[in-house]
């Protein structure tokens, strides 16, 4: 199994071409970056992450993912770049496809995808996004993208966007495109994953959830007619520990991802080769 690494990057963080230099250093398959491109002063929305509800502060200092992310390529070889996750409805499709197949391009097809609909109703509807139908939003711009991606000439008409044909270059270097990993557990989440996607993202999952995701996604890829082997699964935010990982592993992950706590100043670089010698 693989395992990636997951850091959250303020304005105070060491600058992350060292902390991507060093992922790779140590044996990192992949590092994972998330995104909050605003977030609201007054909100009723809880975070279900919190005992009482309430919005961690580093949520409200984050870097853009695909800025560092592409930073973080230019300097590494071999590193997976992914996204933990992009909040797509507050995107714009057709540029978002751009930025992506741009990225996956310069870092030789590195890209990962890592898909969420969002939990915070006033962030989403400020960014335009529809929170009640977030998931038939996302949906629509995963499908948006992959056309961009895959045709010389493409048009979509659908709910949310309608557009005649159009050219939209660089293409992906990955093909068909980057895998694109759904986040969250919602009732709904895998039926998703076959429909329409590459795999599935939990975050802070057991290893009983992985087992019991892996035997519904195998059967529902099975009635669809697609290849269970096909589905990725990727627990994300696990502790690192190389035991348990290889819990995961057996349940059926075929990647984990554990987190860095501290990018804010030169320990993190020692941090990076702790949990690493605690993973690996």
């Amino acid at each position: 199994m693989e395992v990636g690494i997951f850091m959250a990057l303020s304005s105070q963080a060491i600058d992350v071409a060292e902390l991507a230099r060093k992922a790779e250093a140590v044996g990192f398959e992949s590092m994972w970056l998330p995104e909050h491109p605003i977030m609201p002063v007054h909100t009723n929305s809880r975070y279900h992450g919190t005992a009482d509800g309430s919005i961690p502060e580093y949520m409200t200092d984050m870097v853009d993912p695909y800025m560092a992310l592409a930073r973080a390529s230019a300097v590494t070889q071999t590193i997976k770049l992914g996204t933990s996750i992009t909040l797509i409805p507050e995107r714009n499709p057709l540029l978002l496809a751009k930025q992506i197949s741009s990225l996956d391009l310069f870092s030789g097809g590195r890209f990962i995808l890592g898909v969420g609909a969002g939990w915070l109703r006033e962030e989403t509807e400020i960014m335009g996004g529809d929170f009640d139908h977030r998931w038939s939003q996302t949906r629509e711009s995963v499908l948006v993208m992959k056309e961009l991606w895959t045709k010389e000439e493409a048009e979509f008409h659908g709910s949310y966007f309608d557009f005649p044909p159009v050219k939209c270059y660089p293409k992906p270097v990955q093909k068909p495109h980057p895998p694109v990993f759904l986040g969250g557990a919602a009732r709904n989440v895998f039926r998703r994953v076959v429909g329409w996607a590459d795999g599935w993202l939990p975050a802070g999952p057991s290893v009983e959830q992985v087992k019991a995701g892996r035997a519904a996604l195998d059967e529902l890829a099975d009635a669809a007619g697609r290849d269970p082997a096909s589905i990725q699964i990727t627990a994300f935010a696990v502790p690192s520990d190389r035991d348990l990982l290889a819990q995961f592993a057996e349940a059926g992950a075929n990647r984990a991802i554990v987190m860095l706590p501290n990018t804010r100043d030169a320990g993190a670089l020692d941090e990076l080769e702790r949990i690493a010698g605690a993973a690996l």
